[in-house]
């Protein structure tokens, strides 16, 4: 199994040299030379497995001989064993063919416990074979930061440091980010927003000398791993509902486009999935581009769901890359196009895209409406990034196909937006019950690359 650049340009490198390189280094997102097929009877087979046991038969197929398979299925009972539901993703229904699939029950309260959990122990299986030390720079707007230092911290082979953007994150995440007292671990806060903080990171990729200097590796959804692993829950919650007999969809609430893309290499493996919906908040340059076909940036307006306050959605460029028939060169050209504000998708390849994507949006009063109607009506208390997703889903929804919608985060993670629409305030699990009288630590930092890069180097050196 070889992974190869969306721009065409890098070698082709194997899963596990993939996962420890994060950004290729032609500024490309690393994708499968294949995709991995799932017979109709692999996918029946799933039903009643073990949430690891599926997690295992899912990804296998994509490492290669990277790891055995001792290791692996070592990684994933170790990665998955501090969830809070036996389950780890269970569903629960929330009208006629509509169902929530809870992702919130890892460590961190959010999604990206299911790929940071594994990963972190990827990296260690692969670093303390190697022997060999690594610098993990990450880009949060706020959930990814926690994750990965939840997922890093104290881990021998690994230092970890993690850009989030300064006032713009929930106090709960930002206190899950600065509380770990472990040396390893770093959280800087830097003054602007989160495309700041991703561009910062790409730079930092893109600048050889210091990449090569601090052995830089990535955990922000730009590393495939991080997909792969995220592609498992499309599978269980699928097959709960009769899948491979039936056709389910999926509407997914997104900023960055990795989670729904998981969901299209689900499809793409022989998952039958009718439609996948990205349902966007108020900055909605993913619905605007499925629509118009235009991808133009505009100003980041600060929302109560701030996971999705994004306006360059990086993974969105492993769709593109497919839309345009792997064409590596025309993807460069575009993101080229993308540093001057924006590009336009050519008819055949925004054709491609909506034959498999849908989009919607939700404003801040309909966000806080959906939160509202949700408790009082289905009985469920949803953060802010899960209610944008349950009113796309509503309006998404066709006939009787079932439609999953992701539930992206505990709603104690945004404690103020849920009391002001529901008048009610939720509560911490009590394994998180003190997070508010833990000490914080952290380092504001300015938007400047030579800083942040000097910083970093001072920190590994001691």
């Amino acid at each position: 199994m070889q992974y190869i650049s969306t721009r065409g340009k890098a070698p082709e490198l194997n899963f596990e040299q993939a996962m420890l390189s994060g950004l290729a280094r032609d500024g490309g997102l690393y994708v499968p030379r294949d995709i991995p097929k799932m017979s109709h009877g692999d996918i029946a087979a799933l039903a009643g497995l073990s949430y690891e046991e599926a997690a295992f038969r899912v990804m296998w197929p994509f490492l290669g001989e990277s790891f055995t398979e001792e290791e692996f299925r070592g990684c994933i009972e170790r990665g998955y064993s501090g969830f809070g539901h036996d389950a780890r993703a269970p569903l629960k229904q929330l009208g006629p063919n509509h169902f929530l699939l809870e992702l919130f029950h890892g460590p961190t309260l959010a999604f990206k416990d299911f790929a940071m959990q594994l990963i972190g122990q990827l990296f260690q299986t692969a670093l303390q074979r190697s022997g060999e030390r690594v610098t993990i720079v990450g880009a949060t707007s706020g959930d990814t930061g926690s994750a990965a230092i939840e997922a890093f911290r104290g881990l021998d082979n690994v230092d970890v440091f993690i850009l989030y953007p300064h006032g713009r994150v929930s106090e709960v995440q930002r206190r899950q980010m600065t509380t770990p007292t472990e040396d390893n671990v770093h959280a800087l806060a830097l003054d602007g927003h989160f495309d700041d903080c991703q561009a910062r990171l790409k730079d930092m990729f893109n600048h050889f000398e210091f990449r090569d200097e601090v052995r830089l590796a990535g955990v922000n959804s730009i590393n495939w791993a991080r997909v792969l692993a995220q592609v498992v829950y499309y599978f269980t919650s699928a097959v709960s509902l009769g899948a491979p007999h039936r056709e389910v969809s999926f509407t997914v609430p997104t900023g960055n486009f990795g989670d729904i893309f998981a969901g299209y290499i689900a499809k793409r493996m022989g998952l039958p999935i009718q439609r996948l919906v990205a349902a966007t908040n108020q900055n909605d340059i993913l619905h605007r581009c499925m629509s118009t076909g235009e991808y133009r940036t505009d100003e980041v307006i600060p929302s109560i769901s701030p996971s999705m306050d994004i306006q360059v959605s990086s993974n969105f460029e492993r769709a593109l890359f497919d839309a345009y028939d792997r064409d590596g060169a025309a993807v460069g050209q575009l993101m080229d196009e993308l540093q001057s504000g924006g590009f336009s998708v050519s008819q055949g390849a925004l054709q491609a895209l909506r034959e498999t994507f849908a989009s919607g949006r939700a404003s801040e009063d309909e966000t806080r409406a959906t939160i509202e109607r949700a408790r009082t009506r289905m009985g469920e208390l949803l953060c802010p990034h899960s209610a944008v997703g349950v009113k796309v889903a509503e309006e998404q929804q066709i006939g009787e196909i079932p439609m999953i919608t992701l539930a992206t985060a505990h709603p104690a993670k945004f404690p103020d937006a849920v009391e002001a629409a529901t008048g009610i305030r939720p509560g911490l699990p009590p394994r998180m019950s003190d997070l508010f009288e833990r000490d914080e630590r952290l380092t504001r930092v300015t938007n400047d690359l030579e800083a942040i890069e000097t910083l970093i180097k001072e920190r590994i050196a001691k």
